[in-house]
């Protein structure tokens, strides 16, 4: 439990904190200003996006971990980076995912062995340290939601930008939602995953090109 908590901090050097997934973008658009209209698109990525496409993959990639199928990992990583859809969202999984392995070297100097040379995409570079601190997929998609939502809340507050009771509320919201959503992720098949958010990958690249931001996504 206290390696989920600490994997799931925001606190931990990954970067996390710098990317707001086009939140940003979306509060620059009128689309997600104030407390309940950005609540509402949080809420929305975490069932449309986050259940449907990282939350299974993390789900899977935790089993395939602690079966060492590494040809799984690999396939699981490369689906990943194919729904990548800006050059932002790119960066950003291929940075974070670079990050969490550094840390896992501080950590467990024999870590890196078990990647053979793959540098992962953030999910599978979590599923594989949620897999190592002994987690289960279900304990290792709360803590991934989770530690999402919360880098998410702390990015509205910054860019709508809120206070920290409004921020405290939405977070209230997603943590109700996310055991539902961690649900989906574990029954959704292999051939029914998808990362289908065009409103998304449409403003990601807008951001790339916004003329003032705070966040590198």
């Amino acid at each position: 439990m206290l390696g989920l908590i600490w994997l799931a901090s925001p606190a931990l050097p990954v970067g996390g904190f710098s990317y707001s997934e086009a939140l940003e973008a979306a509060v620059e658009a009128n689309l997600a200003n104030g407390e309940q209209q950005a609540g509402d698109w949080l809420l929305a990525q975490l069932q449309l996006s986050q259940a449907r496409s990282d939350l299974a993959v993390v789900a899977e990639a935790v089993a395939a971990w602690q079966a060492g199928d590494h040809a799984r990992v690999q396939a699981l990583d490369a689906w990943l980076r194919c729904t990548r859809e800006s050059a932002e969202f790119v960066l950003q999984t291929e940075q974070m995912g670079r990050s969490m392995l550094e840390w896992l070297k501080l950590q467990h100097g024999d870590a890196v062995a078990a990647f053979a040379g793959l540098t992962p995409c953030y999910p599978v570079a979590f599923a594989f340290a949620a897999a190592r601190a002994g987690a289960q997929p279900r304990e290792a998609c709360l803590a991934f939601a989770f530690g999402w939502a919360e880098n998410m809340v702390a990015a509205a507050v910054k860019a709508v930008p809120l206070g920290q009771s409004a921020g405290q509320r939405m977070l209230q919201r997603l943590a109700q939602a996310i055991p539902a959503a961690v649900e989906q992720a574990l029954a959704t098949p292999e051939d029914a995953r998808q990362a289908f958010a065009p409103m998304l990958a449409i403003l990601s690249a807008q951001h790339e090109t916004q003329y003032s931001r705070l966040f590198r996504s």
